[in-house]
């Protein structure tokens, strides 16, 4: 065996499973603003990912329709379709909390609306770069396919985080302590526990595609640096218009604090996920438990729910188009 061969990511294979979307519904009705109880600058961070996931989602369904021919390997390609499928579900579910929050005086749409703006124009399917010549959307030849592994990259990035996520908050037992509303808690563990599931998806369709070591670093940085941004954005937005917080300030004292009491992820653990990702042996299976995940969405409220319902087609499920169509 060369030394290279070492290197290659290796997946482990006990950690995979087959992908389904879980038609969950949740009634916010008795949800407070701030659902972790006495703690609005910890609950704002959190509900930071209603107002990023909506879009966020969406762009990745966009983006994997496109990718889905090129998809060579038939597992990967069942994978990728169940992973949509989940996708669309999460999205749905996120942009559900927008209207409650609006009903108790707090209205995400000017924060939203930015976000749209960043998934639908910035990471369109016109390359930045290109968008001054109003060439046409997703162009055939080399600039199409380079800006299509570029997204399908930063996917794979985002899909890290968003696992890491998923991990901690299966394990948040400082939120079940402090009293944090059970809805809101079934809703992420569920999405949590869906991305810890799916977590390989991502790095596995990149690495079949594409896998360039630098394509990985690039994209990585360009994800992780926008994910600061908009997170320390959602925040300040939240906190500075919450109608019970006369003088709402985010504070980095306070993130440092909640994630010190273990109510948000720990800034150390959070900097230890950076040299995971970019090592050259990193596979996402290695980290997360799909067990967990699995034994968490067996007993939780919404999914059971869902899995009791008559089942229907998931919204936004792939129908194949040429490589490169919009």
């Amino acid at each position: 065996m060369s030394n290279t061969a070492s290197l290659r990511p290796r997946p482990v294979a006990s950690e995979h499973t087959p992908l389904k979307a879980r038609d969950v519904a949740f009634d916010w009705a008795d949800t407070p603003l701030h659902w972790i109880p006495g703690d609005p600058d910890s609950t704002h961070t959190i509900n930071v990912l209603h107002l990023l996931l909506p879009a966020g989602e969406r762009w990745f369904v966009h983006v994997y329709k496109q990718v889905l021919p090129q998809i060579r390997d038939a597992r990967l390609r069942e994978d990728v379709i169940g992973f949509i499928g989940q996708e669309a579900m999460h999205s749905q579910a996120h942009d559900d909390v927008l209207p409650h929050l609006k009903r108790l005086g707090l209205d995400p749409a000017p924060y939203t609306a930015q976000v749209d703006w960043l998934f639908e124009k910035l990471l369109g399917d016109r390359p930045p770069l290109l968008n001054a010549w109003a060439v046409p959307p997703l162009p055939p030849g080399r600039a199409g396919q380079w800006w299509l592994m570029e997204r399908v990259a930063i996917i794979a990035a985002i899909e890290h985080y968003t696992a890491f996520l998923g991990d901690w908050v299966l394990n948040a037992e400082a939120l079940d302590a402090r009293g944090a509303d059970p809805t809101m808690l079934d809703l992420l563990r569920w999405h949590g526990a869906e991305e810890v599931e799916h977590r390989s998806v991502a790095f596995d369709l990149f690495t079949h595609l594409d896998g360039g070591y630098r394509r990985r670093v690039r994209t990585w940085a360009t994800a992780f640096s926008a994910l600061v941004f908009l997170w320390q954005r959602g925040t300040r937005f939240f906190m500075a218009n919450d109608p019970s917080l006369p003088d709402g300030r985010a504070s980095f004292r306070e993130f440092f604090r909640a994630g010190r009491q273990g109510v948000l992820p720990a800034p150390g653990a959070m900097a230890r996920s950076i040299p995971q990702y970019l090592s050259r042996t990193y596979h996402p299976s290695r980290y997360g438990s799909t067990e967990q995940a699995a034994a968490y969405l067996a007993g939780s409220p919404a999914a059971t729910a869902a899995e009791a319902r008559p089942a229907k087609q998931p919204m936004n499920q792939p129908t194949e188009h040429p490589t490169g169509a919009a």
